[in-house]
């Protein structure tokens, strides 16, 4: 138990000692899953870059809460950060939270690189089991956020607004059902 501990607040030391390398890369690979990567990796800029922001944010936020040990709860905000963009977009259920995954490779990585971080590489089995835990908060808010884009939209649907916000103004609308039901596009009523 006591050999535990030591090893945990060595592991601990190096992950806070390699943090700034270990979200460099984290937020990297992260923002290289959006189309617009560049933009989101250049712009500094949270009114601009939002998504951007968002991202580096909580990746911060998760990784120094892993490191405190932090219950459960406290991983809700950022987490909510990361998710409910990537819920919003065309993402596969997988794809929004594999970046989550993705922390240990990079924990990996850099302390594959680091001569005094290669000894804990074999002691990053309790560190890794967290990290899956938080992807499977994760997974669940992605659930949730999507489930509330379908109610909204079912809603959408049964009271009309879709119409208002997802299509053109109502005479192109009329034009164009005029032009379906002509059988060369022409005008229906040029044809009466």
């Amino acid at each position: 138990m006591i050999e535990q501990k030591i090893i945990m607040q060595s592991l601990s030391e190096a992950l806070k000692r390699n943090e700034e390398k270990i979200l460099a890369l984290w937020t990297e690979r992260t923002l290289d899953t959006y189309v617009s990567s560049d933009f989101f990796k250049k712009s500094q800029d949270c009114f601009a870059n939002p998504v951007g922001a968002n991202i580096r944010e909580g990746l911060a936020q998760l990784f120094r809460l892993i490191i405190a040990g932090a219950d459960s709860p406290e991983f809700a905000k950022p987490l909510d950060m990361i998710i409910r963009i990537r819920a919003v977009q065309q993402f596969t259920p997988s794809q929004a939270v594999a970046p989550l995954l993705d922390l240990k490779a990079v924990v990996r990585q850099i302390f594959s690189a680091d001569k005094d971080c290669r000894n804990l590489l074999l002691k990053l089995v309790q560190f890794e089991a967290e990290v899956d835990r938080i992807m499977l908060l994760a997974f669940d808010l992605y659930m949730e956020c999507r489930e509330r884009l379908y109610k909204a939209r079912i809603r959408e649907l049964k009271s009309g607004s879709y119409i208002l916000t997802d299509s053109g103004c109502a005479s192109a609308l009329i034009r164009e059902n005029l032009r379906e039901l002509s059988p060369k596009g022409g005008c229906v009523a040029n044809k009466a």
